[in-house]
């Protein structure tokens, strides 16, 4: 087994775990998930849970709520019932499920109905989840039931579809805590008999819900949600499954898609074929982006474009995966075979013939080594016929650093002159790796080549017999030159890896380090002004810029609550641009698409309840704005940002007011 395909240990034995029932001594879950009332939830989880106690199960009902149905109650007739609570609760008592008399009873398998009902008030829990929660730990298995609405991961989706905020959610590590989940499906159509005929709710309340969420239109897309939430767990399973047992699949049961972008202008229509196809085949699909050595001195041009082809791709629905690695195609193989990718899009190289030749291209590379993973190569009538070259590339053509570069060799050449009649052309060599070395190292392969080839010429012209000649006089120095060659070559090249690693590594530090000390100050923060401007004053010593932070008011208008600096006005055209952020929640401003005349990068700060503010930052000096690992971090911390909000009293106002269930 290849190094790349090798499983990782510590996700073996977390799978493990979860396969085995997660930790030792705890229950199992299962859930059974419909996307409305009135599906059968209770009805097949009753169903099922007569058969496993028929089998010896002790099974017992903690709460089931049968609405009044005939066939619902019948199936509760001769199970063990543990007796609710009775909760007085603004002059009514409430019935909920008695937790502690449960696990003092403690059965080998509980019922408990509507996983996402809120508790009374002065119960143990606010959540019934967490009740589950506290029975899978005490070792009793849980059935229980769940409509996909209630699901959190869901929720903007299902008010996008139906207008309908859900106020009570199901954190989605609930879910994958499940042992099972099992699907329980019913056609539209017969659920609105059902509840024409009174069977989901009495007639008056029927008649209102029919009207309003039980429309046809509604419940056509809460079904798609729901069987697409199931598959994505069936897929789940399966490349667990694989995973477990070690299998390279991927299995041909389902697709999954890849693009791979890079900085070329081609990469925008690799991002529209990939969304066809995945809708084509029905697949998930990522864009992938990996920055390697070549990459690190990319233009503000190229990287914008890159940042936009990322954007495109989010907006068409694909996972983008931003990766790191000396080598592409190894890095763009590892992925695949860790995601079971079953199809690889990639563009034609942008290379000349003559580099294709001498350096190859990763094209090539993923297909020798692609094994079961379909490749497929687009071309492109309009591509460019050379690559998008870095500034440190179009800088290596200028004649001033190829000078310096020229400067240190013949310091080094003057240095060993002395040395002649002591050591052998061979020694000298050695000497003069040196100065080859630590060009390579600072400014690249590229310019080590030119240090290789000046070095070469004067150690031949100076040392080697005859002297002050190009000439040899013994084929042996042919071989000592070539031998210089390879071995400056070699580690110049090693020295750009190690160089590169070292500043990856760095960003990565940075990037953690920056992550952890927001999140400290966010917490820290006592209040809601206290906040922002801790925020305003890390983001712009993080990113050396200046940040400014809004908020909307109880007209929802957007009004600056922070910010820092004063070199870059940010006056009404400014405001107009954070306000179509606000509204449309999408980034625009400065390395955009859109209004991307203006100085300023505006970020929407979306929190659980919805956009709460925007954050917009710029650079007070002229020329490059931010790296794409820098735009990665700010949005990290827009995100940390605005779950700080979320805990405020002025974020806490709901953006757009909806109906809730």
């Amino acid at each position: 087994m290849t190094e790349r395909n090798r499983p990782d240990p510590d996700e073996l034995l977390r799978i493990l775990k979860v396969e085995n029932g997660t930790e030792p001594g705890n229950g199992e879950l299962k859930i059974f998930l419909g996307y409305a009332a009135g599906v059968g939830k209770t009805y097949t989880m009753l169903g099922e849970a007569r058969l496993v106690r028929d089998k010896g199960c002790d099974a017992v009902i903690g709460l089931v709520e049968t609405h009044g149905r005939r066939e619902t109650e019948a199936l509760t007739a001769d199970f063990e019932i543990i007796p609710r609570l009775k909760i007085p609760h603004g002059g009514f008592i409430i019935d909920e499920m008695d937790l502690e008399g449960i696990v003092g009873r403690h059965p080998r398998l509980v019922l408990v109905d509507e996983l996402a009902h809120s508790n009374a008030p002065g119960l143990k829990n606010s959540k019934r989840y967490e009740d589950v929660e506290d029975l899978l730990k005490a070792g009793i298995s849980v059935y229980t039931t769940l409509n996909i609405q209630h699901v959190e991961s869901t929720v903007d989706v299902v008010r996008q579809v139906s207008g309908v905020r859900v106020s009570e959610t199901v954190p989605d590590r609930i879910l994958q805590m499940a042992a099972q989940i099992e699907l329980v499906d019913l056609t539209p159509e017969d659920l609105l008999v059902r509840l024409a005929e009174g069977k989901v709710y009495v007639p008056p309340k029927a008649r209102l819900a029919m009207s309003r969420f039980f429309r046809k239109g509604n419940l056509l897309a809460l079904r798609e949600l729901a069987l697409r939430y199931a598959a994505r767990r069936v897929d789940a399973d399966m490349r667990s499954y694989m995973d477990t047992h070690t299998m390279t699949g991927p299995f041909p049961v389902g697709s999954r898609i890849a693009v791979c972008l890079s900085t070329a202008k081609t990469s925008e229509r690799l991002v529209r074929i990939g969304r066809r196809m995945s809708e084509e085949l029905e697949a998930d699909w990522f864009a992938v982006y990996v920055e390697s050595p070549e990459e690190v001195g990319i233009s503000d041009e190229s990287r914008n474009r890159l940042r936009r082809h990322m954007q495109l791709a989010e907006e068409l629905g694909a996972s983008p995966a931003y990766l790191t690695g000396p080598h592409i195609a190894e890095e763009i193989l590892r992925f695949a075979h860790s995601r079971h990718l079953t199809l690889l899009i990639i563009g034609l190289p942008l290379r000349s013939r003559w580099q294709q030749w001498i350096h190859g291209t990763v094209v090539d590379e993923i297909l020798r080594s692609s094994g079961p993973i379909h490749v497929l190569v687009v071309g492109g009538q309009d591509a460019p016929q050379t690559s998008q070259r870095s500034p440190k590339r179009h800088q290596d053509r200028k004649w001033y650093p190829h000078i310096l570069d020229v400067g240190a060799i013949c310091i080094a050449l003057a240095l060993c002159l002395p040395l002649r009649f002591r050591l052998d052309p061979v020694g000298i060599s050695m000497l003069l790796l040196a100065p080859v070395v630590a060009i390579g190292m600072t400014r690249g392969i590229r310019s080590s080549l030119w240090a290789i080839l000046f070095a070469l010429a004067g150690l031949d012209f100076f040392f080697i017999d005859p002297i002050l000649s190009f000439k040899l006089a013994d084929s042996e120095y042919a071989v000592v030159l070539g031998v210089f060659v390879f071995v400056a070559l070699v580690t110049s090249s090693i020295a750009e890896v190690v160089r590169w690693e070292w500043a990856k590594t760095r960003h990565q530090q940075r990037f953690l380090s920056s992550l952890y000390s927001f999140s400290r100050d966010m917490m820290s923060a006592a209040t809601s002004t206290d906040l922002l401007y801790r925020a305003t004053e890390t983001i712009a010593d993080v990113f050396e810029c200046e940040a400014v932070i809004l908020e909307s008011d109880e007209q929802d208008r957007l009004q600056v609550r922070a910010r820092t600096g004063l070199e870059v006005p940010f006056g009404d055209h400014e405001i107009g641009v954070a306000s179509w952020v606000f509204q449309h929640e999408r980034p625009a401003g400065r390395g955009t698409d859109t209004l991307s005349s203006v100085a300023w990068h505006c970020l929407p700060l979306k929190g659980r309840i919805g956009t709460v503010g925007v954050l917009a930052v710029s650079k007070p000096a002229p020329g490059r704005f931010l790296s794409n690992e820098q735009m990665r971090l700010l949005a990290s911390l827009a995100n940390l940002l605005a779950l700080a909000m979320g805990r405020t009293e002025r974020a806490g106002r709901p953006v757009r007011p909806a109906e809730k269930v």
